[in-house]
């Protein structure tokens, strides 16, 4: 098939686009680089299968292809806080767009959503039913909110114009080419274990997260995109190995050797950075484990290990 990834050049997206190819598909990745990388997409230019299209898809794009990846917008609360007006709409006009383009040429469309949708859980862990608990006017709901209306936008697509849609909902995933500055959990505490610097843990790290794999995520969503018979579908796809946020701290420090200390920083530092931040956060996988068959692999350890090395070659 010939796919297209908007914000191939990111984080998830380039790792996707990776197993696009593998798998034989051509490849057309759009990026307007807000916060993708063009680093993480160098080792595929010159394939033959491979385009590289630089586009911001709140404008129309038109290319024919069979398939459609969104998943162009910032993700980390640096990222969308810094662009929020760009947030708010690569999540409705360009999620229209991109729509849109999947209604011209019959693709299947994917969206890639987010465990914020959740807001903070009233329900533990979450389930695809869970209607959320969000801030419409907070400092995050540019995202939380944006994805939302996307999420919105993408069944009515399925509804009234018979699009092949689906929908995944992204719980916290990591590995490399994460970006170092993003201020995300496992990039931030990462970067000072290797520097040597002191581990910020805001509040009394009691607060909790369950991260999954790169590698995991992008084999979960493929099989959302491949397998038959799940338009209008909504699936989790994260790993319900749930920890707190001081584990992690600790098991960072350790696997990277470093000598940094653990400091607990007051949650008020961080100002309105983490307004509306959720305290618990944890996937109820068992809708993706039954029509999808698919679960987390790779573990916590090894994962953090892989990622670790990672940042060693860059820093």
């Amino acid at each position: 098939m010939k796919t297209l990834v908007a914000g191939g050049a990111g984080f998830i997206g380039s790792h996707l686009c990776d197993a696009l190819l593998a798998k034989g598909h051509s490849v057309v990745a759009v990026d307007n680089f807000i916060t993708g990388q063009r680093r993480n997409l160098e080792h595929l230019l010159g394939h033959p299968r491979f385009e590289f299209i630089e586009h911001d898809v709140t404008q129309p794009l038109d290319v024919q292809v069979d398939m459609i990846f969104h998943l162009a917008s910032p993700a980390s609360p640096i990222g969308y806080l810094k662009h929020p007006v760009e947030t708010s709409l690569v999540n409705s006009v360009g999620t229209y767009n991109l729509l849109e383009l999947a209604r011209r040429y019959r693709a299947t469309f994917l969206l890639a959503s987010t465990s914020e949708v959740y807001g903070e859980p009233l329900e533990h862990p979450q389930s695809e039913e869970y209607r959320g608990n969000v801030s419409c006017t907070g400092i995050r709901s540019c995202y939380d909110e944006g994805k939302r209306f996307a999420e919105s936008l993408t069944m009515t697509y399925c509804r009234h114009y018979d699009v092949n849609t689906r929908i995944v909902r992204i719980f916290n995933t990591y590995g490399p080419r994460s970006d170092p500055n993003d201020g995300r959990l496992v990039p931030n505490f990462v970067v000072h274990a290797l520097r040597g610097s002191p581990i910020p843990v805001y509040g009394d790290g009691t607060q909790t997260r369950a991260l999954c794999y790169v590698s995991d995520l992008v084999d979960g969503i493929l099989r959302m995109a491949q397998e038959p018979d799940l338009a209008g579908e909504v699936v989790n796809l994260g790993n319900p190995d749930e920890r707190t946020v001081l584990e992690y701290a600790r098991l960072i420090k350790r696997l990277a050797d470093s000598p940094s200390p653990i400091i607990h920083v007051s949650a008020n530092n961080l100002g309105s950075r983490i307004s509306d931040d959720p305290s618990r956060r944890c996937p109820d996988i068992s809708k993706a484990r039954r029509i999808l068959q698919w679960e987390p692999k790779v573990a916590v350890e090894e994962g953090l290990s892989k990622t670790i090395d990672w940042f060693r070659q860059i820093l």
